[in-house]
């Protein structure tokens, strides 16, 4: 039996999501501020979370962030009539697991529930470390080895994506497509010139040079990385 926390201020649309979800068999806790909504997640064992994004006393992502701070780790469901792409990457990046648009079809909420309970609650820090780096993809920031990295957006996203990849080859294909997008069309050296860049960062932050050059077959980031 799934045991559900509902996060939802329009009390019309909770009672039907709730009526919906105890008639297909679910637990289902119902507040209706976000302040109550973020004690009962950190102190309940539920199997997911659903929590709207604008709420009174605390917004969904404060909430998403606060949980994951504290390695609670239970799927969050983000409902909202927000629709933006940014508002999506946001609710990512925070640590949310999925995100449904209002309105939306009651069946399609119960799958991606149940979808997000056959997945467990694995750790997905909103915080990402690699030895001395850490990146903070929600507040934008990133340092290395305590001090603080003045990255552009560009050299910000070529270092979030090698340290949530960190031990493995990335080649220049596929960093290419994760930072500058599949419809880029410039030249592969593009990735060189920027790995330079962050190579220059780390090195005035004082942790070493931990991009490894993998010939001819890319790059990798490691803890103790040094060039052969």
């Amino acid at each position: 039996m799934m045991r559900i926390l509902l996060i939802e201020d329009h009390v019309p649309l909770a009672q039907s999501i709730v009526r919906g979800l105890k008639a297909e068999g679910m637990v289902v806790d119902h507040v209706e501020n976000g302040i109550e909504g973020s004690w009962l997640a950190r102190n309940n064992p539920y199997d997911v979370i659903i929590c709207d994004i604008m709420l009174p006393g605390k917004n969904g992502y404060q909430i998403v962030r606060e949980l994951r701070q504290a390695q609670v780790w239970t799927p969050v469901l983000m409902l909202t009539a927000k629709d933006g792409e940014y508002d999506q990457a946001d609710a990512f990046d925070l640590g949310a697991d999925d995100y449904l648009i209002k309105p939306f079809h009651f069946v399609v909420l119960v799958a991606r529930l149940r979808a997000l309970a056959r997945r467990g609650a694995p750790a997905r820090p909103a915080v990402f470390t690699c030895g001395p780096i850490t990146i903070d993809p929600a507040a934008h920031l990133a340092s290395a080895g305590g001090a603080p990295l003045e990255l552009s957006a560009t050299e910000f996203a070529l270092l979030s994506f090698l340290v949530r990849r960190a031990g493995e080859v990335l080649s220049k294909p596929e960093i290419l497509d994760n930072v500058w997008g599949a419809d880029f069309s410039g030249s592969e050296n593009i990735v060189e010139v920027y790995v330079r860049k962050i190579r220059t960062h780390l090195a005035r932050a004082g942790v070493g040079d931990m991009i490894h050059t993998v010939r001819g077959a890319g790059y990798r980031l490691e803890v103790a990385g040094v060039i052969g």
